[in-house]
């Protein structure tokens, strides 16, 4: 694939190539926002993006501002091997250059089946994490086709650690 000048023309071919069809997105080293703004083409899309170059952030969150996509659309400064998100989170990841962040790291913060497509010269190299082989998968909404609604998932039990907070942060609070 050669290197866009439409952000359009090449966000398509990476929502195709990585079978998205919704969830959280990353971009690693955004510089203008604008094929993050380009990956996002629904409403069930949630994108981050991670600048590296700081003087360019006020420039590209004023861009974001102005398309009114602001909220589903978001970017951080970001230096670092380390990406800001849990285990698990991200299902799609899309950078030009990894810079400092090892591919182990991607792989951490990608679901299950979730997709990486790093830049190599001018092809974009996919890199799919594997779904574990504890992790059940039914076929049906009740599991399978016998109806019973048991999974036979050897990862999911009680909680061990935080995966995300929601509100209401507090049981006394006005909401509940």
């Amino acid at each position: 694939t050669r290197r866009c000048a439409d952000p359009q023309q090449e966000a398509e071919p990476l929502l195709g190539e990585s079978g998205f069809t919704g969830g959280f997105i990353v971009e690693l080293g955004s510089q203008t926002g604008e094929l993050a703004k380009a990956l996002r083409q629904s409403d069930a899309t949630q994108v981050h993006g991670l600048v590296r170059q700081v003087d360019q952030l006020a420039k590209i969150r004023k861009s974001v501002r102005q398309s009114n996509e602001y909220g589903n659309i978001a970017f951080e400064k970001f230096s670092g091997s380390v990406l800001p998100y849990t285990d698990n989170l991200v299902n799609l990841f899309v950078t030009e250059d990894l810079g400092e962040v090892p591919l182990h790291e991607v792989l951490r913060v990608l679901v299950p089946n979730g997709v990486a497509l790093i830049r190599s010269g001018d092809k974009w190299e996919k890199t799919v994490k594997p779904r574990p082989e504890n992790i059940d998968g039914g076929s049906h909404y009740l599991h399978d086709a016998t109806g019973n609604s048991v999974a036979h998932d050897e990862v999911v039990a009680p909680p061990r650690h935080l995966q995300g907070v929601g509100s209401p942060r507090w049981s006394r609070h006005h909401d509940r």
